[in-house]
Parts: C-alpha cells; sequence; structure tokens
C-alpha cells in the first residue's frame, strides 16, 4: 500500500488522543493527505460497537467477548475506512489499534495474548508502519483519565491498578515490536511531546520517500 498507517497506543489519560490530532494538524499544514481516526470507532459500524465496550459497568463484558467485539469493530474500520484511504496513497492515523487489544484484551483478565493474536492474524492481518507509544505515569494518567467526567469510562472503573498491568504490557510491547514503535515521554509539556513525535514521523516519511 502506497500510504502511511501511524497509530498511537498508551494507557488512559496518556495524552495519545491529543497527539494524534495534533501530528494529524503538523502533517496536514506541510501538504499531506491526512485521515485522523480512532478505535473502537472509525466507521459508523465501529462507533456503534463503540458504546457498547466503552460505557456501562466495568464487568458488562469477560475480556473474551470483548477481543469479538473490538476485533468486530476492526475488521469494519478497516475495510471501510483504512485500507481505502492507504490505497489512496493517504497518510492514516489512528488513536488505536490492535496493540490495545493485545494488552487491554489480553492481558487484563489472563494470559490471553495467543488467542488475540490469532485472531489477529486471522481477521485483520495488518499492523501500522508506525507506532507512537505516548508513555505515562499510570497514577498521573488515572488521575487525568477520570478527571474528564465523560460517559466511556468503563476502563477507567476497573482503577489504577489495571493501568499499571497496562503501562508494563505496553512498554514490553514496544520491545516485541522495536522496528516500529517509538517511545516518547508523556509527562512533558504537550508541546514538547508533539515536536518530537513530528520530527520522528518527519523521519519515517523521508525515509519512505
Amino acid at each position: 500500500m502506497p500510504g502511511l498507517f501511524i497509530s498511537f497506543e498508551g494507557i488512559d489519560g496518556s495524552g495519545k488522543s491529543t497527539q494524534a490530532r495534533l501530528l494529524a494538524e503538523t502533517l496536514r499544514a506541510k501538504g499531506e493527505d491526512v485521515v485522523l481516526t480512532r478505535e473502537p470507532g472509525g466507521s459508523p459500524g465501529a462507533e456503534e460497537i463503540r458504546a457498547l465496550v466503552l460505557e456501562g459497568d466495568p464487568d458488562r463484558w469477560s475480556a473474551e467477548t470483548e477481543l469479538l467485539l473490538f476485533t468486530a469493530a476492526r475488521r469494519d474500520h478497516l475495510e471501510r475506512l483504512i485500507i481505502p484511504a492507504l490505497a489512496e496513497g493517504k497518510i492514516v492515523i489512528t488513536d488505536r489499534f490492535a496493540d490495545s487489544s493485545r494488552i487491554y484484551q489480553g492481558t487484563r483478565s489472563g494470559d490471553k495474548r495467543a488467542q488475540v493474536d490469532a485472531l489477529h492474524e486471522l481477521m485483520i492481518g495488518r499492523e501500522p508502519d508506525l507506532t507512537f507509544l505516548i508513555d505515562m505515569d499510570p497514577d498521573l494518567g488515572h488521575a487525568r483519565a477520570k478527571g474528564r467526567g465523560g460517559t466511556e469510562e468503563r476502563f477507567e472503573d476497573f482503577g489504577a491498578e489495571l493501568q499499571h498491568k497496562m503501562r508494563a504490557g505496553f512498554l514490553a510491547l514496544a520491545e516485541d515490536f522495536s522496528d516500529r514503535f517509538r517511545v516518547v515521554d508523556g509527562t512533558r509539556s504537550i508541546e514538547a511531546v508533539a515536536r518530537d513525535v513530528a520530527q520522528m514521523a518527519h523521519c519515517e516519511l523521508k525515509a519512505r520517500r
């Protein structure tokens, strides 16, 4: 595919959504054709599933059921938005992708990473070209996330302990996929993080062109 697929990952409250938006704005200002999207969501069907998995009681779904719902949303997102945009040579920036399932559904309730990877290979079969992990202290990230006061707080309601577990998982994942992961210190100012992200994205684009 001629386009570039970029994902942002991190624990809740890490600032990854802000950084995804800022990178999209920076690249558009340079004349790039950018599609900014998110998971779960990004397509009408996937947005409907988003409400199911991010709202309500923390114990609403088992980890296995969550995995199936997230995969269904991701497949629809991939078919209807990501693949067509990449085929047109666009830069696709997504707030979360399959790495979030590897961590949240793969480790939240026991070790289900093998199930996550098997389902991903069967139904998705696509990794981002570049992944930014916005690293954040879990206690700070959890406080930020809960302070937003929104309705999509199902995972935040599991507590800060889950965020500690998720952060360790993301850092381990960054080592497993070191060819595409870039770990960025998210505790700094928004502007400082954005500058580093933009520079690394520019280097990736330059290398591919």
